[in-house]
C-alpha cells in the first residue's frame, strides 16, 4: 500500500469544477422553460442539480482523502452491494419505471440508478483482478474469460432494466481495461464477434432498437417519432453556428427537443455558445483525459494504474456516445454528458470518480 502522499492534480480539478459549473448553467438554461411548464419552477431541476453537486463535491473530496488500495480491499463487497441493488431495482414496488426502463430505486423524493455505480464497482474490482493475474491474461481461459464473466452477468442484469447505454459504457470500459492489462488481439477479434453476434440480437428483440438503428441511418424516414431526437438535436446545433444565439437564447428547448436538460444538453448549449462553446467543451474533455492518462502512467503499481485507466475510460466512452448521438454519428441512447447533464446518480458517481484519480495522484511519480 502506497504511503508517501503528496498534493492531488489541481489542473484535473480545476477542469472537472470548470465542466460542473458549466453543467449547472446549461442545466438551468435547458430545463427553465420545461420545468416552469410541468412543476411551476423555472428553477426545479436547476436546484436539484446543485444539491447532486453539492453531494457529488463532498464525496469527492472525501474520497480523495482515502487511500486507493481501500477501494481494493473492499472490491469484493462493493460489487456485491451493487449486485444485489441491480436485483432490487427489478422488482415492482422497489424498483420505479421511467420511459420504459425499470432503473431507479426510490430514497424519499429522491432516487438513486445502481447500474451507475455498478460501473464504478465493476472498475475497482476489475483493477485487482487484473492487478493479481497480469500474467494470466493472455490466457483465453484462464485470464480473459475470468475478466469478462463478470461484467457480462452485470451487463446481463442491466440489459434487464433494459439500459442499453449504461450497459454499453461498463463493458467497453472493461474491455478497455483488459487490452491495456496485455491481453491478446486475437482474443479479442474472437469475442467481437460473438458480441456483434449478440449486439444484432438485442437490437432484434427490441422493435424500439431497430427503428434507431434506421433513424440513424436516416431520421428523416420517419421524422416524427424514431427520428424525432436526432433531427431535433441537429435542428438546435445548426443554427448555432460559430459564436451561438446567447446564453438563455435557444428555441428547441421550447418543447421541441424532449428534456433537453438530460442526454441532449451538449445540443442546446451548442445552439446557445457556437461550435466555440462547443469545442471548448471538448477541450475540457480532453484535458481532463490528459490529466487521467498522466496518473494512470505515474501510478505507483498496478493497481493505481489499472483503476486510473478504468475511470478514463469510462468517461471517454461516455462522452464520445453521447456527444455522437447528439450530433448524429451513433444510434439514439440514454447516456448523460458526464458533469453537464442533469441527473443524481450519474453527476455522484462521477465526482466520486475524480476523488479516486485525484487520490492516485497524491502518490504520482509525476
Amino acid at each position: 500500500m502506497p504511503t508517501k502522499r503528496t498534493t492531488p492534480d489541481f489542473i484535473l480539478m480545476i477542469v472537472t469544477f470548470t465542466l460542473l459549473a458549466i453543467g449547472l448553467i446549461m442545466v438551468y438554461s435547458a430545463s427553465a422553460i420545461w420545468a416552469e411548464y410541468k412543476f411551476h419552477d423555472s428553477f426545479f431541476f436547476a436546484k436539484r442539480q446543485i444539491l447532486f453537486a453539492g453531494v457529488g463535491i463532498a464525496a469527492m473530496f472525501f474520497i480523495m482523502n482515502i487511500n486507493y488500495w481501500t477501494w481494493r480491499t473492499w472490491s469484493k463487497t462493493i460489487i456485491i452491494v451493487c449486485f444485489v441493488l441491480l436485483i432490487l431495482v427489478l422488482i415492482p414496488g422497489i424498483g420505479n419505471e421511467r420511459n420504459g426502463s425499470r432503473s431507479w430505486i426510490g430514497v424519499g423524493a429522491f432516487s438513486i440508478q445502481p447500474s451507475e455505480f455498478m460501473k464504478l464497482a465493476m472498475i475497482a474490482f476489475l483493477a485487482k483482478f487484473l492487478s493479481e493475474r497480469q500474467k494470466l491474461i493472455t490466457s483465453f481461459k484462464k485470464g480473459l474469460v475470468p475478466s469478462l464473466g463478470l461484467a457480462f452477468i452485470a451487463f446481463a442484469m442491466i440489459m434487464l432494466q433494459p439500459d442499453l447505454g449504461t450497459g454499453t459504457v461498463m463493458m467497453g470500459t472493461c474491455v478497455v481495461m483488459i487490452f491495456i492489462a496485455g491481453a491478446r488481439i486475437s482474443h479479442f477479434a474472437f469475442l467481437g464477434l460473438l458480441g456483434v453476434a449478440g449486439f444484432i440480437g438485442l437490437i432484434a428483440s427490441a422493435p424500439y432498437r431497430i427503428k434507431r438503428i434506421t433513424s440513424f441511418l436516416d431520421p428523416w424516414s420517419d421524422p416524427l417519432v424514431s427520428g424525432f431526437q436526432i433531427i431535433q438535436s441537429l435542428y438546435a446545433i445548426g443554427p448555432g453556428g460559430l459564436f451561438g444565439l446567447g446564453l438563455g437564447q435557444s428555441r428547441q428547448k421550447f418543447f421541441y427537443l424532449p428534456e433537453p436538460q438530460t442526454d441532449f444538453i451538449f445540443a442546446i448549449l451548442s445552439e446557445e455558445l457556437g461550435f466555440i462553446g462547443g469545442s471548448f467543451i471538448l477541450l475540457l474533455f480532453a484535458l481532463l483525459l490528459w490529466r487521467g492518462i498522466r496518473i494512470a502512467l505515474g501510478a505507483p503499481d498496478l493497481y493505481g494504474s489499472f483503476l486510473a485507466v478504468g475511470i478514463i475510460a469510462m468517461v471517454a466512452i461516455q462522452v464520445m456516445i453521447n456527444i455522437g448521438v447528439v450530433t448524429g454519428l451513433m444510434p439514439v441512447t440514454g447516456i448523460t454528458l458526464p458533469f453537464l447533464s442533469y441527473g443524481g446518480s450519474s453527476l455522484t458517481l462521477m465526482l466520486m470518480a475524480i476523488g479516486v484519480l485525484l487520490n492516485i495522484s497524491r502518490y504520482s511519480r509525476y
